[in-house]
This record gives structure tokens, C-alpha cells and sequence, in this order.
């Protein structure tokens, strides 16, 4: 996610001042209330770590947001600038982001976005194209996305204040499966979206196993469901361009185990705390 500098008039404690800035206190959420999230202790309990790792976990962004922010000049512990990533903390005690020191971190929370199509998955556009952050609620606390979802993409974005959780289910090696459903237009058969489960290479770049189906075809125009599990740039729709179709609509129903469902376009909604704590739990199996 693109992050921008905050203004300057900010307040005394930030939790995270990247992207969206501060926000007026927002009203409660369902799920909301004393923390019970076992699978998010405090970073004290945590043990030594880098200073992206301690940030990323506070909501500052993800690891390399940090470690730009870094080479930047723009992170000091004690009133000196941090000049490399690698100093091992227990806390983030004496930490402060543009001059302004870290608040600890809340419980990890989890939100399902139903993202519409004409708005960029980032905190803004230098050619002033809406964002996200324009269609969100403004009364949500600061939110990094689960990955990317293009610009004329729609369908399921998860969004999390916890910059550790995102890159965990962001990475292919944690296996987590997204499921796409894509309208095109061309010759396609069952057999030849049998054979993406070998993976294919286009343009040297290499692209993993994907499960796809046929849905259901009308002439030449027909709904495919692909399910796969590294999520590189433009991946459906260069896959399927390879096969000589035309992608005409492109919606994301499913991330890990959470689902579109019936989620209106552009409504948001919180993960049941219990629910999350299942998911991470079976993740670290």
C-alpha cells in the first residue's frame, strides 16, 4: 500500500499515521470490546525484534512500508534517526514516527470489504482516481489491505490494522487460497482449465497451480471459477488472456475462509473475533 507523510499537525500518541491520517473516535463495531485475542499477545511478550517487524505488528504499515520509511530518515528510537533495520527491541519504547512516538498496538482485527470495481487498492493516486479509503467509512480505525485487488477488480478485500498478520496472509508459502470468478468472452473447454493445474509460464514469469472451472457458458461469453493460492500482479486476468479470452468482469468471493457472501458493494464488516482466532490458530498448524 502506497503510504503518504501525515500532515503536520498530528497528535501526541499515533497507533499508525500512514495512509489514512488520524480519525475521530468511531462508534463500536460487532466484535468490538475487551480484547480476547489470544493469537495477538503483547509485543513485549514477543521477545527481541527488528524494528519493521515491532512496527509492522503496531499498525505502522508492513515490513518494507517500515523499511522505506527508514531509508527515509523518518523513524528514531530515543531522538536518534535509525539508520538500518536491524536493531533488536523488546518494546517500542522511544520509537516515534516523524517525530511522534508509537502507541502499542490493539488486537488484531480483521475486516471483509466488498471492494467495487473503479478504485485503486492504495492510500491515493497521484492522478487523483478514487481509492479505497474514498469508499470505506470514515469512522473505521486506520486499515492496511490483504493484498491488492486491481482497479476495474471487485469483490472481497480484507483489510487489518496488524501489518505481521497481512504479510502472513499476503505470502504464497502460508497456502492461503483466493477464489475468483471471471466473466470472458472466447473458445475455452473444461480440459484446457484442467491443464492450469500444472501452472503455466507467460513471459518468463511463472505462475502457479490453479484449480478452474467452467461455470456456465452462453455462446461464446462464459462464467469461470479459478481458485489459487500466490496471487501475483494481474495473475487471472494474464492467464486468461493467455488462453486467448477476453476478461470482461473479474470478482473475488473468497480469501482463506472468508467469503463475498451477501456483502453489498462497498459495505465493510468485522470478522467475529472468535472467528479470527479459529482461522490463526489453524494457520499456525
Amino acid at each position: 500500500m502506497t503510504n503518504r507523510r501525515p500532515p503536520s499537525s498530528r497528535p501526541s500518541s499515533i497507533a499508525a499515521t500512514e495512509g489514512r491520517g488520524s480519525r475521530r473516535p468511531r462508534r463500536p463495531l460487532p466484535g468490538d470490546g475487551p480484547s480476547q485475542d489470544k493469537a495477538a499477545p503483547p509485543i513485549e511478550n514477543e521477545g527481541p525484534q527488528r524494528i519493521p517487524k515491532l512496527l509492522a505488528r503496531a499498525g505502522i504499515g508492513s515490513r518494507r512500508d517500515v523499511e522505506r520509511m527508514i531509508e527515509e530518515g523518518r523513524i528514531a528510537l530515543h531522538g536518534e534517526i535509525v539508520r538500518q533495520p536491524a536493531p533488536l527491541l523488546s518494546s517500542l519504547d522511544g520509537l516515534t514516527v516523524d517525530g511522534q512516538p508509537v502507541a502499542k498496538p490493539v488486537s488484531t482485527r480483521l475486516y471483509r470489504f466488498h471492494k467495487p470495481a473503479g478504485c485503486l487498492t492504495a492510500a491515493r493516486d497521484p492522478k487523483g482516481r478514487k481509492t479505497i479509503y474514498d469508499v470505506l467509512p470514515k469512522d473505521l480505525p486506520r486499515l492496511m489491505p490483504v493484498g491488492r485487488l486491481d482497479y476495474n477488480t471487485e469483490g472481497l478485500l480484507l483489510l487489518t490494522n496488524d501489518g505481521e498478520f497481512k504479510r502472513q496472509l499476503e505470502l504464497p508459502a502460508s497456502g492461503v487460497e483466493r477464489t475468483y470468478r471471471a466473466r470472458a468472452f472466447g473458445d475455452i473447454s473444461q480440459s484446457q482449465l484442467e491443464d492450469l493445474v500444472e501452472g503455466v509460464e507467460i513471459d518468463r514469469v511463472r505462475y502457479g497451480k490453479i484449480d478452474a472451472n467452467l461455470e456456465r457458458r452462453t455462446g461464446r461469453n462464459q462464467w469461470i471459477e479459478l481458485t489459487l493460492t500466490e496471487g501475483k500482479n494481474r495473475e487471472v486476468r494474464r492467464v486468461l488472456e493467455h488462453l486467448g479470452l477476453q476478461v470482461s468482469r473479474l470478482i473475488r468471493t473468497r480469501y482463506g475462509e472468508f467469503d463475498l457472501q451477501d456483502l453489498d458493494m462497498g459495505a465493510v464488516e468485522i470478522v467475529p473475533r472468535d472467528a479470527l482466532f479459529q482461522f490463526r490458530r489453524r494457520m499456525a498448524k
